[in-house]
């Protein structure tokens, strides 16, 4: 069984998502309902800090790929920050990087909430 967890902080409007784990077809779930918890709160800044992410398969991509054009609407985004390596590599081997704003840190990620500003 996969071990996959969801955390919630925020830091001013922007809502940070911690994912831990293995995120695969039997934890993709999970993050699906805390994306739709941030929908239903109209928390649309979304900030996925992946430094705790071991392993993301499809499943877990097509969660992002779900919600981004409904956050977008709505004034806001998904940032993706601190990657390790190896998941780092199925997201750009997906080409997400051209879809999503993908940046080192978690500061640099907030940074282009409050300024605006985004790689995309």
């Amino acid at each position: 069984m996969s071990n996959f967890s969801v955390g919630f902080r925020s830091s001013g409007s922007v809502q940070i998502l911690d994912l831990r784990g293995e995120l695969d077809a039997h934890t993709a779930e999970e993050l699906e309902a805390a994306m739709e918890k941030c929908h239903r709160d109209r928390s649309y800044q979304i900030l996925v800090n992946g430094s705790g992410l071991a392993y993301i398969a499809s499943a877990g991509l097509g969660v992002f790929m779900a919600f981004i054009q409904d956050f977008r609407d709505n004034g806001g985004d998904i940032k993706i920050a601190e990657l390790q390596p190896k998941v780092y590599n199925v997201f750009d081997l997906l080409g997400f990087p051209m879809l999503f704003d993908i940046v080192p840190s978690e500061e640099e990620a907030i940074r282009r909430f409050t300024s605006g500003g985004s790689s995309i």
